[in-house]
């Protein structure tokens, strides 16, 4: 089978295709032999004709079946996929592809499962309705802190920077991506030290709180961590899903525990900054769904992140949209977050979201409690249809939030 022969815009994609979009910018071919390129080096064919070729390999060809500009669709006959094997599809569809000579550019910007293969993977134990179980915060948004400096606090300032965050009004304090188990913050005296703060505050504010420890290692490191987070009874992992790998993760939420999974998606820019080359965040939250994540990063249009609104958007669609009986994921925005910000993130996210300000809380004026506070008064400001300056009128802790961040 020769490139070309791969395109066929008469077929019609069956129930059990997988399915991928591909923006394709071809180097020294037509656009229809780089279409077809990429077809066949990711299902069964190659740069030239085989003698080991049998009639029957090509009931196992993928199909080009829409070419609208550069963006091109192929439907993957589901034979061509291990069940529960998620290396094995991306090696499929966005492995050797990738480095082609012929194709100057190749991005990856969607991908849909077939209801055969997502039979494989549990998907999310808690979703968004488990999460609010969990929290008993029935409707509102979330409000969450990572601890920060991001690196380098001991244990014992690390649980006392949780306490204040807690103590202050946020629900969840989570630590940062590469935040492991150094020497100068072992992980399980701060998983130790971090929940019994947590305790403390529950007590003396009579709401849930929760602490998503960072558990990411090598696999085996990585369960004694989860094991060892139930043990101490915490509810929350953090989980690094694109540097532990898409096999760990499965690893992970295979063994049930009773913990809701926070995934960071530390490393994505790699792959999905370059709008023209890589791999967007759709088929990556589609993935981390499908496994089973809770909860995921997401981008959050204003900040210090790149993505687009419509970018963010369609990141929170694949999060919460309809995917066979899999439980929506709860979207988390997350980087360069301040008070301030909150009513174009309720826009955006609606109250379905975790909103996490790392700097934009312990970096108050007054400090982490009081930033804490600004945060809170600012996502209540807008459930009540206040104007945060209005709001901040009868509030001096987002008072002072306000002044001292500005858009």
């Amino acid at each position: 089978m020769k490139y070309l022969d791969f395109i066929d815009l008469t077929y019609k994609p069956k129930e059990t295709d997988l399915l991928c979009t591909f923006y394709v910018d071809p180097e020294g071919i037509s656009l229809n032999e780089a279409a077809g390129g990429v077809a066949a080096e990711s299902s069964v064919g190659t740069w030239t004709e085989l003698t080991t070729e049998q009639p029957y390999v090509k009931q196992l060809a993928a199909h080009v079946y829409a070419i609208e500009g550069n963006v091109i669709k192929i439907a993957y006959p589901i034979e061509l996929f291990e069940e529960g094997n998620i290396p094995n599809i991306l090696s499929s569809i966005a492995g050797n592809v990738f480095g082609l000579k012929t194709l100057k550019n190749l991005r990856l910007l969607e991908l849909k499962i077939p209801k055969k293969l997502l039979a494989g993977f549990k998907g999310p134990q808690y979703g968004i309705t488990g999460i609010r179980e969990v929290l008993k915060i029935p409707k509102r948004p979330l409000v969450g802190t990572i601890v920060k400096p991001k690196l380098g606090l001991n244990t014992k300032d690390h649980a006392r920077v949780s306490y204040e965050a807690w103590l202050g009004g946020c629900d969840i304090v989570k630590d940062d991506e590469n935040l492991s188990s150094q020497t100068f913050n072992p992980f399980q005296n701060r998983l130790i030290q971090t929940l019994e703060a947590r305790d403390k505050a529950q007590s003396e504010t009579g709401e849930c709180k929760v602490y998503m420890i960072n558990i990411t290692s090598e696999t085996d490191q990585m369960l004694k961590r989860a094991q060892a987070v139930v043990d101490q009874g915490g509810e929350y992992v953090m989980v690094d899903i694109l540097t532990c790998g898409w096999s760990a993760l499965q690893t992970l939420r295979n063994q049930n525990f009773k913990l809701v999974i926070h995934a960071h998606r530390a490393g994505h820019a790699a792959f999905t900054k370059n709008q023209y080359h890589g791999i967007s965040m759709k088929p990556i939250a589609s993935i981390a769904r499908i496994i089973g994540v809770d909860q995921l990063h997401v981008g959050t249009v204003v900040g210090k992140m790149s993505e687009t609104k419509a970018e963010v958007l369609e990141n929170i669609a694949v999060c919460k949209g309809e995917l066979d009986n899999l439980k929506p994921v709860l979207p988390v925005a997350s980087g360069g977050l301040y008070p301030t910000l909150v009513p174009a993130l309720l826009e955006t996210f609606g109250n379905d979201v975790v909103l996490q300000a790392g700097g934009g809380i312990h970096g108050h004026p007054e400090g982490t409690v009081n930033g804490a506070k600004a945060m809170r008064q600012a996502v209540n400001a807008v459930l009540k249809n206040k104007t945060l300056k209005e709001y901040a009128k009868s509030h001096k802790e987002l008072s002072l939030a306000l002044k001292h961040w500005q858009p």
